[in-house]
């Protein structure tokens, strides 16, 4: 299944009390039903580049096909040195994001 994805964008927030890192982005759905997630996969590399992966899960029931944009996002609490975000689907590198907003 070829997946359509847009907007990527991490995260590190170094405010006091509110330490944490995101990843997120928008993920093209074949219909309302599916759900996308962002996991972090149990391979991880020595390099402070984090390693997810994204994963759809389908509802019951019955809906339209229609294709619709969902936002997926994975979140952390705590410090964190990310400095890149490797974002794959079915094993495969989806997507790449390089650049790490900073907010302190």
């Amino acid at each position: 299944m070829s997946i359509k994805t847009k907007d990527w964008a991490a995260q590190i927030d170094r405010m006091p009390g509110a330490a944490s890192f995101r990843a997120y982005g928008t993920v093209t759905v074949a219909h309302p039903g599916f759900t996308p997630k962002l996991e972090m996969t149990a391979l991880q590399d020595k390099s402070f580049d984090l390693r997810l992966e994204l994963k759809l899960e389908e509802s019951d029931g019955v809906f339209l096909q229609v294709e619709t944009d969902k936002v997926v996002e994975y979140k952390v609490t705590g410090n964190s040195n990310v400095t890149g975000v490797s974002i794959f689907y079915e094993g495969k590198l989806l997507h790449h994001i390089d650049e790490v907003l900073i907010t302190q």
